[in-house]
């Protein structure tokens, strides 16, 4: 048993990120390890865990991962660690297609975690009764075990809240403005971009919540031993990983996926390194967009392009998409990118997908099997015209992709498309594979 909770909100925008945020800083201030955790498919809110907890956030997604998964990067995840806390996704039971199916309370049934439910009772008193009622009742397999008000307009407030409520009120936010967190067309801003004040966030909680009832909390997890966390495979292979400013949407899981199988990974930057001495690359998701001018100037741009000529296994998602097209237009304005894959980008001002992919491996590619089932989340700005003849790996069953239910552009052995894929959904044993052959010839 380890200390654990889920902080889950009634429904999307009732403060559960300013809630959790707030509390991991209070535990760490108790010189508590704190492992933090994220619901659902996210990749920034996962980066302000982080940056409180100096510990990686790890997503939790039942879709993309299956159950058996998220017991999996849990127990691995809370392995050191003196307490976990999980931030939960849109309101408690929003799925996916209004199913249970990759909601919070199917992960917090999962886990058999207990959870903390987080209530806006801005311009309300006893009806916050009827809330909590409706909460608790709607799925009995869901262990919520009481409520944090946000919120809260007075002492008066509060009274008249707990003569209402039945359950636990572990803590009462006052009504004052929130920790600001700048937005932009993806979503919050990154962690890394935010210079959080650690005993600001902290000192919301210690004087507002009752920390030690909550660190009573528990989830009956089964830690993984060391040997079964750690295990890896002896070093074949260099994976070149592009993370900065431009790439940095990446699961962390998909990093140790890689490791386990053998994968040595060298990070660098395109906006401003050469391509290192790898066998295979990786570039993830991010914000290329904002970059562009600096992606077309960066010493890499040409090394990438002539590494894809040689035939060096190259996979990237969304952004790392981009940045593999022939060009990018944004404004008016074209921008040159590696010019790796047979498609040119436009951005647009509409958001083009949003929402889950499940995807059938169709084309040979370096990366995944073909017959293999890959699963994992698109969310894009722009939309990608490929050339008439251009290949790709993926027929969606689910998602848009780039075009016609096909997703996964293919040019000699580089992939990518707009689906950002969750590796234990999938074997990665074939990229591996590759590069070990790319690094003999």
């Amino acid at each position: 048993m380890i200390p654990a909770v889920l902080i889950a909100g009634t429904h999307s925008g009732v403060g559960k990120t300013t809630v959790t945020l707030s509390l991991m800083a209070a535990l760490r201030r108790r010189g508590l390890t704190v492992q933090p955790f994220k619901v659902g498919p996210d990749f920034i809110d996962p980066t302000h865990h982080s940056a409180i907890c100096g510990r990686q956030s790890r997503n939790l997604d039942a879709f993309m991962m299956g159950a058996e998964g998220v017991r999996r990067s849990f127990s691995e995840g809370t392995r050191g660690a003196d307490v976990a806390v999980i931030e939960g996704v849109m309101g408690l039971y929003d799925g996916m297609d209004a199913t249970e199916d990759a909601s919070t309370a199917q992960v917090a049934k999962i886990l058999k975690v207990p959870v903390l439910l987080v209530l806006n009772v801005h311009g309300m008193s006893r009806s916050a009764a009827a809330m909590e009622l409706g909460y608790c009742s709607f799925d009995s397999g869901v262990q919520i075990r009481g409520t944090i008000l946000n919120r809260v307009g007075s002492p008066r407030h509060l009274d008249m809240l707990k003569k209402s409520l039945t359950l636990p009120i572990y803590a009462a936010l006052p009504r004052k403005k929130d920790v600001e967190m700048k937005s932009r067309h993806l979503g919050l801003e990154m962690g890394f971009e935010r210079i959080h004040d650690l005993a600001a966030l902290a000192s919301i909680m210690e004087e507002h919540c009752d920390l030690d009832q909550i660190l009573k909390l528990s989830a009956p997890v089964t830690l993984a031993r060391a040997d079964e966390a750690d295990k890896v495979a002896e070093k074949s292979v260099r994976i070149g990983i592009a993370q900065d400013e431009a790439f940095c949407f990446y699961y962390g899981d998909n990093f140790r996926e890689l490791e386990k199988r053998g994968a040595e990974l060298v990070y660098f930057s395109p906006l401003r390194d050469e391509l290192p001495d790898v066998d295979g690359l990786y570039i993830g998701g991010g914000y290329p967009e904002l970059h562009a001018e600096a992606l077309e100037k960066g010493p890499a741009r040409k090394q990438i392009k002539q590494a894809s000529e040689d035939g060096m296994p190259i996979y990237g998602e969304c952004g790392g998409l981009m940045y593999l097209s022939q060009g990018l237009e944004l404004d008016g304005e074209n921008y040159k990118m590696t010019g790796a894959l047979p498609g040119r980008v436009i951005m647009t001002k509409r958001l083009q997908a949003l929402g889950y992919v499940e995807a059938e491996v169709v084309g040979e590619n370096p990366v995944a099997s073909t017959g293999q089932i890959v699963r994992g989340h698109e969310f894009h700005y722009s939309r990608l015209e490929a050339d008439g003849d251009a290949r790709f790996a993926y027929r969606l069953r689910r998602g848009k992709g780039i075009n016609g239910g096909l997703d996964g552009l293919v040019e000699q052995n580089t992939l990518a498309g707009y689906l950002h894929t969750h590796f234990y959904s999938f074997t990665v044993d074939r990229w591996i594979e590759c590069c070990k052959v790319y690094r003999r010839s």
